[in-house]
Order: structure tokens, then C-alpha cells, then sequence
């Protein structure tokens, strides 16, 4: 495989350039005012992999929006690799925190990316990391360096909870049958630290609302005699930890996996600045459950944050009112073993519990999904490392990260295959965040490397 190299030398700039046109089209899931955006994404996808040599492309209508797939089969006996990804992206918001308008990409040079990085909504979560693949694929069926099968499945809604997955997934067993399933939607320690990610931690979403008075009332005719609902409402929210960070649901921590002293002895090997990450974030400390580290407490243990709070009046200037009703979207990040609906069920029952009389409480239960940890001493997983060997010059470190990708688990339930984590973007890289952004040499870096995962896992398979 000596003209990787070449080859991404010589179509780079288109490379980046059709990347660029992706991250354009404004694929917010959550938001039904982009609707058709979205649909034009994912025909903008079946374009991309009819282009770079699937034999079969297809969007496939869900209940939600479609799922896109494609297939190049070259010999039936070869063992079958299924790519997922996501061509959804979050919500820009807060608008006044770019730096540049986030579906009008720009490249910029930065400490972290001094070749470059692609700033966009999506750059890197997932549409830079999904599109590695299909030109991956390009090279591999135009250079005749494909070693086995291949099939694709990019879906529409994985920000909002991949809600019409279950179904399709269930619906389309033979379709999707496969040996080992790669996804880069995670990252990397840094450029010159590899890492795989060996852990996901589940979720469970839920929102929540507070409801006092039947209207918004004058704060100086009832203030002090009437419930307030955001008072209130931020009252029970900080009481859901306690003065160590530990979550105060009863019942939250039953079912949390506790990692031996040598497993996390392990983990503590991965480099890990605190100075620089707290640098990195303009913060003056860090804080968490007590007992952990900073990096285990992102990573192996369960968390419990509020996502957005509101009510009352926001606009600019005064409006001294008591609002009617007080709102906050919370998620809570789970580790295996943790079941998201039983998570859900007790935060539901535990919040009811706290609120005081004077108010009425609803709690809407939005999506979550299972935590995930693949073996480290799987054909999958050793191919995918020694493919990092070799383009990186170094083994990768297993990781195991704190964020959450719910269809992991249910890949696993559904299709009975392991997944592997590779992706190739860093903490860094703000996604979900205002200013997201991918580094030039992490997007080029990933499509050298994954046609080495390809060759590797075929050579080792059986």
C-alpha cells in the first residue's frame, strides 16, 4: 500500500474542497426548520460514495430522516467491514461565539493545527471523520487496493438520540450483516499520541419543567408570597449533588462497574496535563466527585449535568415578573452496566420526590442509549492499532472516553458485532461547540490510515 501517500498528495485539495461543500449544507436534526437541508445532505452523501466506487447506493426511508447506504462487494467468502457515521450535526447555537458564520467554512492555522484546521458546524463531529471513509474508499477501488467487502450506513439523526435506528437495524439484519464495524466518531490523545477509544459512556436526556402560579405575576404584589418557579427549580437542581460531586438519586450508583486499582493504574498512563487542560479551557480548577482523578471522572464514572436552564423574561431590560414555569434539559452520562431507560426511571421518581408542594412538576424523558468498552485483544481492535503503528510511528493507547454513541450498544444487540473506535480528531477541536473545528492534517491522516485497518484486519481475519 506504498501509493497512499501519493495519492492523497496528488487529490488533497479536491479532497478538502468536497468537504468543504458538505459542511455548507446546514444539517441540523434537532431543529425541523432545516428539514430540507438535511434530506439534501444525505442525497449529497449517496453522491459522495456512488462517486468514490460503492457498487449499490441507496437512501433508505426511516420514520425520522433517511439512512444512507452503500456496498462494494468483491467476493462473498471476504470478510465485511460496515462504516457507520452521521451526516446530522448540532445545533450553532450560541450564534455570537463564532468566529465565522459555522455553515461558511473557513481553514485557519491554529497552535494545535499549524497546517490548518476546517472550522464548520460538523468539520469534525462527524462529517469531516465520515467523509475519511469514503475517500478511503476511493483510493482503495480506484488503485485496486480494496483487500474485502465494504458497506456503509450514515445516518441522519444520531444528535438527536438515532431514534428510527432500533427499527431500521431490526428491519435490515441481512442488509447490514458484517464481521467488524468501524466508526470515527471519537479522537485522538494528540497528534503525536494515538489512541483508540476502547469506552463509551451511556446517556440518558431528560427535560424538565417546573409549573408555580397559572401566569406570570407582578414580583412586587406576590414576590415573597408565591411560589417561584425558577427559584425553586434551581434549588432542586443543585441539590442533585452533594458536597463530595456524588449524584443523590437513589438507587443511581447500584449497577456503576468500579475499576480495579491496576486497571485504573493503567489508564493513569495516558498523558494527561492538568495545567494545560485547565489552560486550555480559562478555568482556575477543576472539580468533580471526589475520590477520582480528572480524567477518570470524564471518562469512567457517571455524571449528571444540567444542559440549559430558562423562564421568566430574557429579553433586554427589565421585566420584574414571577414566571408561571421554569425549564432545564439534563443529561446524565452513564458507564456500562448502567441501563439508560432504568437511569431515567429513577431521576423521573427521585425529582418528583424533591419538589415542594407549591409547585407541579413533568418530567419528559427525551433519548439516552448504553455505555459500550470493546476488547483490546480482538482481531478488530489489533488491526485497527497496528494500522495507527504505521501511520502514526507509534502504538495507539486505549482510551476510554466520556462521551456517548447509543447506537454502539445496539449494534452489538442488533447485528451481534463489535464495533472499533477509531477516530482522529482532538478534544481540542470544539465540537458542540462554538468554532468546531478539524484539523487538515487529522482529516488527511485519517484517510491514510484506514485503508491500513482494511488490509490489516482481512490479512488476521478467519
Amino acid at each position: 500500500m506504498s501509493t497512499i501517500q501519493s495519492y492523497i498528495d496528488q487529490h488533497k485539495e479536491r479532497f478538502i474542497a468536497e468537504l468543504i461543500d458538505l459542511l455548507k449544507i446546514p444539517s441540523i436534526s434537532a431543529d425541523t426548520a432545516f428539514s430540507e437541508d438535511v434530506i439534501q445532505t444525505a442525497e449529497a452523501v449517496k453522491i459522495a460514495l456512488d462517486q468514490a466506487g460503492c457498487d449499490r447506493v441507496e437512501i433508505c426511508e426511516t420514520k425520522g430522516y433517511p439512512v444512507v447506504y452503500g456496498e462494494k462487494i468483491i467476493d462473498p467468502k471476504l470478510p465485511t467491514v460496515l462504516v457507520y457515521g452521521h451526516y446530522d450535526v448540532q445545533p450553532p447555537d450560541p450564534m455570537d461565539l463564532w468566529d465565522s458564520p459555522p455553515f461558511e467554512p473557513v481553514i485557519k492555522k491554529t497552535d494545535l493545527h499549524p497546517d490548518g484546521a476546517i472550522f464548520a458546524r460538523g468539520a469534525c463531529d462527524d462529517k469531516g471523520q465520515f467523509f475519511m471513509h469514503v475517500k478511503a474508499l476511493e483510493y482503495m477501488v480506484r488503485e485496486n487496493e480494496l483487500p474485502c467487502n465494504i458497506k456503509f450506513m450514515i445516518e441522519g439523526e444520531e444528535e438527536v438520540g438515532s431514534d428510527s435506528l432500533a427499527d431500521f437495524l431490526n428491519e435490515n439484519k441481512e442488509l447490514l450483516s458484517n464481521d467488524i464495524i468501524l466508526i470515527s466518531d471519537t479522537g485522538i490523545i494528540a497528534n503525536d499520541v494515538p489512541s483508540i477509544t476502547t469506552g463509551l459512556r451511556g446517556l440518558s436526556y431528560v427535560e424538565v419543567e417546573v409549573t408555580g402560579p397559572n401566569r406570570d405575576l407582578h414580583s412586587g404584589i406576590y414576590g415573597g408570597a408565591v411560589p417561584n418557579p425558577i427559584n425553586v427549580l434551581a434549588k432542586m437542581v443543585a441539590s442533585l449533588h452533594d458536597e463530595n460531586g456524588h449524584i443523590t438519586i437513589p438507587g443511581f450508583y447500584d449497577k456503576v462497574e468500579v475499576l480495579s486499582a491496576e486497571e485504573r493504574a493503567e489508564m493513569a498512563k495516558a498523558p494527561f496535563d492538568l495545567e494545560e487542560y485547565k489552560k486550555a479551557l480559562d478555568i482556575g480548577d477543576v472539580e468533580g466527585e471526589n475520590g477520582y482523578s480528572t480524567t477518570e471522572r470524564f471518562s469512567i464514572r457517571p455524571t449528571l449535568d444540567v444542559n440549559g436552564i430558562w423562564g421568566g423574561y430574557t429579553g433586554e431590560g427589565a421585566k420584574t415578573v414571577i414566571a408561571s414555569k421554569a425549564y432545564a434539559k439534563i443529561s446524565m452520562r452513564l458507564v456500562p452496566h448502567q441501563d439508560w431507560n432504568e437511569i431515567t426511571d429513577l431521576f423521573t421518581k427521585h425529582f418528583e420526590a424533591i419538589a415542594p408542594d407549591s409547585v407541579k412538576v413533568k418530567v419528559t424523558p427525551h433519548h439516552g442509549g448504553q455505555g459500550y468498552v470493546t476488547p483490546i485483544d480482538s482481531p478488530g481492535y489489533r488491526a485497527a492499532a497496528a494500522a495507527m503503528e504505521t501511520t502514526f510511528g507509534k502504538k495507539p493507547v486505549p482510551q476510554r472516553t466520556g462521551g456517548s454513541i447509543p447506537i454502539v450498544a445496539l449494534f452489538e444487540e442488533v447485528l451481534e458485532s463489535k464495533t472499533i473506535l477509531m477516530g482522529f480528531g482532538l478534544d481540542s477541536d470544539a465540537i458542540h461547540s462554538p468554532n468546531e473545528h478539524f484539523g487538515i492534517w487529522n482529516f488527511l491522516k485519517g484517510i491514510e490510515t484506514i485503508p491500513h485497518f482494511f488490509k490489516n484486519y482481512t490479512a488476521h481475519w478467519s
